[in-house]
C-alpha cells in the first residue's frame, strides 16, 4: 500500500526540554509537538522538520526525540514522510493517548518506544483504544509502556482494570503510575503504596514516580 505524503503539519515548535513523565522521564529530548487548538502553530514540511532537528543536534546533546502534542497519530503521513525513509539520528519516542491503533501499527517499526498515556479524561470507552495501541506496538516488536495519570476522582479499580488489561495484552508492557500529592505541604498518601502492591500482583513491571513539573518538565 502506498502512503500519500503530507506536505506539512502544524507544530507547536521543536523545543528542547526535559521529559516530564513516563518511562524516559528526566531525559533531555527534542520535542516534535503537534499543535493544539489553543497553541500557536508553525507549519513545517517534513524537510524543514528534519533540517531543524539536524541543526539542533549540532548545537547540543539529546537522549532522544519525543513525538507528542495533540493527536500525533492523526498526522501519520507527515510522520512517515519525516522519519519513514531514513533512520532517525536519535531514538524516537511516541507519546499519545492511544486513540489511533491502526496508524500506530504502521509507524511503530520506526519507533524505539511507544508510550500510551491515559489522563482519565473522557468516557471509559476511550481506554479500549489505548489497550489496542499497546497491542499494535507489541505486534510490531516495539517497546511499549502504559503511563497512568490518575485524577482525584479516579478510583483504584479503574487503575487496576487497565493494568490487568495491559498485562493480558502484552506481558512486556512497562506500567508507570504518576500519583498526585495532597495536603499542605503536598505529600503522597499511603494509598499509593497499597495500590502499587495490588498492581504488582497483576503485573510485575509496575512502578510509581512523580512527574517533573513545568517549566523544567515538558510532555
Amino acid at each position: 500500500m502506498t502512503i500519500p505524503r503530507m506536505a506539512a503539519a502544524a507544530l507547536a515548535g521543536v523545543p528542547a526540554a526535559v521529559q516530564a513523565q513516563g518511562i524516559w522521564a528526566g531525559r533531555r529530548q527534542l520535542f516534535v509537538r503537534f499543535a493544539g487548538e489553543a497553541e500557536t502553530a508553525t507549519m513545517y514540511t517534513s524537510t524543514a522538520l528534519l533540517k531543524e532537528i539536524a541543526r539542533q543536534l549540532t548545537r547540543s546533546a539529546f537522549h532522544s526525540i519525543a513525538i507528542g502534542g495533540r493527536d500525533p497519530m492523526g498526522n501519520l503521513e507527515f510522520l512517515l514522510a519525516s522519519f519513514g525513509d531514513t533512520p532517525s539520528a536519535l531514538p524516537l519516542m511516541l507519546d499519545s493517548d492511544g486513540q489511533r491503533p491502526e496508524a500506530l501499527a504502521m509507524f511503530a517499526p520506526h519507533l524505539a518506544l511507544t508510550q500510551v498515556t491515559v489522563d482519565f479524561v473522557g468516557p471509559d470507552g476511550m481506554r479500549a483504544s489505548a489497550i489496542e495501541t499497546l497491542a499494535a506496538a507489541a505486534g510490531a516488536g516495539c517497546a511499549h509502556a502504559l503511563v497512568l495519570n490518575p485524577r482525584e476522582d479516579t478510583s483504584d479499580g479503574q487503575l487496576l482494570r487497565l493494568i490487568e488489561q495491559a498485562h493480558t495484552t502484552s506481558a512486556d508492557t512497562q506500567v508507570l503510575i504518576h500519583p498526585f500529592m495532597t495536603g499542605e505541604p503536598p505529600m503522597l498518601d499511603r494509598r499509593w503504596s497499597t495500590l502499587l502492591e495490588q498492581a504488582m500482583a497483576l503485573h510485575a513491571d509496575t512502578r510509581l514516580a512523580l512527574r517533573l513539573p513545568a517549566p523544567a518538565g515538558l510532555r
